[in-house]
C-alpha cells in the first residue's frame, strides 16, 4: 500500500472517529439548547474544545510548573476545563451554566452508548485501562 493511500486511510478513519465522538456532545446540545444544537455545531465543539484543552494544559505547565511545582498540574487541568466549556459556550451559544450541563450530559449518554456497545458485541474497556485502590 502506498504512503498516500495510507494517509487517505488515515484521515478517514480520523474523521469517522471525531464523528463518533461528538455524538454525545450533539445529543447533549440538543437536550440543553432546546433543538437549537447541530451537529456541525458539536463536531467544532468537540474539535476546538480538544485543541484548546490541550494547549491550556501544556501552556499552564510549562509556565508555572518552576513557580509553583506540582500544584501547577491541577491548575492547569482546572483552568484547561474552564476553557473547555468555553469553547462548548461559543460552539452552542449557551450559558456557562448550558455549558456545563451539556458537558455533564456528554459524559452520561457516552456511558449510555459504551454500554449499548457492550451489549450489542460485547466488548469491555481494556483491562489496562482500569484502576486499583
Amino acid at each position: 500500500m502506498s504512503l498516500l493511500l495510507r494517509l487517505l486511510v488515515l484521515v478517514v478513519a480520523l474523521v469517522i472517529l471525531w464523528m463518533i465522538v461528538s455524538i454525545p456532545a450533539y445529543v447533549a446540545g440538543k437536550v440543553v439548547t432546546g433543538g437549537k444544537a447541530s451537529f456541525g455545531d458539536a463536531m467544532a465543539a468537540t474539535l476546538g474544545g480538544t485543541v484548546v484543552f490541550i494547549i491550556v494544559i501544556v501552556a499552564v505547565n510549562l509556565f508555572l510548573a518552576t513557580l509553583i511545582g506540582p500544584l501547577a498540574g491541577a491548575f492547569a487541568i482546572l483552568l484547561a476545563f474552564i476553557a473547555y466549556l468555553a469553547v462548548y459556550r461559543a460552539a452552542f451559544d449557551t450559558s456557562w451554566l448550558g455549558a456545563l450541563a451539556i458537558a455533564i450530559l456528554a459524559v452520561v449518554v457516552t456511558v449510555i452508548m459504551l454500554a449499548i456497545v457492550h451489549a450489542l458485541i460485547g466488548t469491555t474497556v481494556p483491562t489496562y485501562l482500569h484502576y486499583t485502590i
